[in-house]
């Protein structure tokens, strides 16, 4: 790659790395604020709520919010505390544990997913109207 190539693809990333931090930041402020959920623990949830009957196997979480074994473990014990997920063990792999979300984290979820939607709406169409 010549280093013309070389400069847009590291600028290209910049660009992408500012916006998500943007991004990320917005949604970071506006969930803490309205609904008292960190962005990684909105996360967590939408990916429970997006699975069947609303559970998923701790593994496939940990995947899916892009998190370590253990950094996930302390998120799903704090979801767990907060009484908005429970852990169940997997009846077909006594090694396997489920996390499923409870009532209040439904609840939870439905109040908090409006504020997510009109952050990402604002804040992902806000370059393209400047433009």
């Amino acid at each position: 790659m010549s280093d013309g190539a070389d400069d847009e693809l590291a600028s290209e990333w910049r660009e992408l790395s500012a916006r998500y931090a943007a991004v990320s930041g917005a949604l970071e402020a506006e969930l803490r604020q309205r609904h008292g959920l960190g962005l990684t623990e909105f996360e967590a949830l939408d990916r429970l709520a997006c699975a069947e009957q609303g559970k998923c196997r701790g593994t496939e979480l940990n995947e899916a919010v892009h998190l370590s074994q253990s950094a996930a473990s302390r998120l799903v014990a704090r979801l767990e505390r907060d009484g908005l997920v429970t852990r169940a063990m997997c009846e077909m792999d006594r090694r396997g544990i489920f996390v499923l979300l409870t009532e209040t984290g439904w609840r939870r979820y439905r109040e908090a997913n409006p504020t997510y939607r009109a952050v990402l709406a604002a804040t992902l169409r806000e370059p393209a109207a400047a433009q």
